[in-house]
């Protein structure tokens, strides 16, 4: 990394950052001269301004470019770059752990039996609610740090280990504490019933939208609700999504994990931004989906802790639509913060190539958080948020597993993350 002084009449306002010799860059988007469906440039250079990607080409062209302000030059010497990862389905803020329901599912105990047993999301809810405000907020952040260190850049949040209008806010807030990692946040009261709630999903509902979304105003982006089987019915679910878009609300489902629920059916009649999950879909839920636009975003973390089958990527694929992986990080069913552990599952589960799960775990996640654009590309006008990797090229992802290939983070056209370490 090379700082150069802002030269004479320049703005000392302005931050240039420059990325030199790159010998592949994927910028995921149809840029002028890149080259394959991953927008690859070769002996590639890009040059950002406050931020905000402003050219991308060879590295020969990079002296047409005219640098301005104070220039920070990054030679990565070869090494391939790829836009930040970007994870649109996490559950990042919770207390407490569930390592023994792990155990308990290697010898055969149901999800019934482990929630009979006080385990499940109801033994998370305990402890969250247990948790004081700076213990949820340093959790958070370490788990942050975990993210950020292994590529993703850009994460979705959800509450939904509250399931009370003020639980739900504390763990809203203790997702906001300060870190380099962007994030978009989801309120998800509708996960769950709570006990004080038992055999009553009605009169929560009836809270949910009542008491809960209208307080969440200002602190959440999207509404999420758990549409599947021994969680909320399709009803339910249509009754909390349609209280949230008249708030202003953007809508997820989680849909079709454990069994056909109708879940796709009603992210694809409310026009939501992602169904989540759909391990349990066919043909014509697929249909459904790829025409209402709904961005499918694909689990294989969980499958594979679970021992389920994986979701049907190459139909989905197939049919056109574009889709997205993500961790599903949670206590419970996936406990995994590694964007690019998910890039090899879903290569080796799902049957994606690696350009293809890199697409998913780039581009297609960034449309699931409402952010493309601006986030999962290294197109002009696209924040400056990058991975410089360890590796020959992209197919590294799902070929060399089980280890952080990641040399660099930048975020914001700034250094954040070197050798594993935290540079902020």
């Amino acid at each position: 990394m090379r700082s150069r002084a802002a030269a004479p009449g320049s703005s000392a306002a302005s931050r240039t950052f420059v990325l030199r010799h790159a010998g592949e860059l994927s910028t995921l988007a149809a840029v002028g001269g890149a080259q394959g469906p991953l927008g690859v440039f070769r002996d590639a250079a890009l040059v950002a301004r406050d931020g905000r990607v402003v050219w991308v080409g060879r590295e020969d062209r990079l002296g047409e470019v005219p640098l301005a302000g104070d220039v920070v030059e990054l030679d990565v010497a070869g090494a391939w770059v790829t836009p930040g990862l970007v994870d649109p389905h996490t559950h990042a803020v919770f207390a407490g752990s569930r390592a023994a329901e792990f155990e308990a599912r290697l010898r055969g105990a149901s999800t019934a039996e482990i929630a009979a047993a006080g385990g499940g999301i109801a033994a998370t809810v305990e402890a969250t609610r247990r948790a004081p405000d700076a213990e949820l907020a340093a959790l958070t952040r370490a788990r942050y740090d975990v993210f950020l260190t292994h590529g993703t850049t850009t994460l979705e949040v959800k509450s939904g280990y509250g399931l009370a209008s003020g639980h739900e806010l504390r763990m809203l807030r203790a997702a906001r504490v300060k870190h380099a990692v962007r994030r978009v946040y989801t309120h998800l009261g509708a996960h769950a019933v709570p006990p004080e709630y038992e055999g009553r999903p009605d009169e929560y509902v009836d809270s949910v939208c009542d008491e809960m979304l209208p307080a969440a105003v200002g602190h959440a982006d999207f509404v999420d609700v758990f549409c599947d089987q021994g969680a909320f019915s399709v009803e339910q679910s249509r009754r909390v999504l349609l209280a949230a878009r008249a708030l202003g609300f953007g809508l997820k489902v989680h849909a079709d994990e454990l069994a056909r629920s109708g879940g796709s059916l009603l992210a694809a009649e409310l026009g939501c931004v992602s169904a989540d999950h759909l391990v349990h879909v066919d043909r014509w839920e697929i249909a459904a989906l790829t025409k209402a636009g709904v961005v499918p975003v694909l689990l294989p973390g969980t499958s594979f802790t679970l021992g389920l089958r994986y979701a049907p990527a190459r139909e989905f694929i197939a049919a056109g639509a574009s889709i997205a992986l993500a961790t599903d990080f949670n206590p419970g069913t996936c406990y995994c913060e590694n964007m690019q552990l998910v890039v090899a599952l879903a290569c080796r589960g799902m049957g994606l190539t690696p350009a293809e799960a890199l697409q998913a775990a780039t581009a297609g996640s960034a449309a699931a958080t409402g952010m493309s654009g601006r986030v999962g590309t290294l197109a002009p006008g696209a924040w400056c948020d990058l991975v410089v990797w360890n590796g020959e090229d992209h197919r590294e992802l799902g070929y060399h597993f089980g280890v952080n290939l990641v040399d660099r983070v930048v975020v914001d056209g700034r250094l954040v993350v070197q050798d594993g370490q935290m540079l902020y």
